[in-house]
């Protein structure tokens, strides 16, 4: 009994471990050429499937013609996601101008 929990414990810390947060970029226009930084969280339920609040990347950019969106899953909003068993699990969008 002792070994085979043992063995859960150490599969669980492994699959937890070898996990990566994700991250998709898509560039508008040409890629952005400055440093300003907008930073938006999105809401969703059940492990991303309905969206709550999201943000909309065009009012983000203030007009921009050239920028670029990275959404991607940081460690603390996989953590937040793992903590609530996926029932809520945000991401986080970042606007370069």
């Amino acid at each position: 009994m002792k070994k085979t929990l043992q063995m859960m414990t150490i599969a669980i810390v492994t699959s937890i471990a070898l996990t990566s947060c994700y991250s998709y970029t898509s560039v508008i226009g040409k890629r952005a050429t400055g440093t300003s930084k907008v930073t938006k969280w999105n809401h969703y339920l059940i492990e991303g499937l309905v969206p709550v609040s999201v943000s909309d990347s065009h009012k983000l950019s203030d007009g921009a013609e050239n920028y670029t969106i990275q959404t991607k899953q940081t460690f603390l909003n996989g953590l937040i996601s793992a903590v609530t068993l996926g029932i809520y699990t945000p991401t986080t969008t970042i606007i370069t101008k």
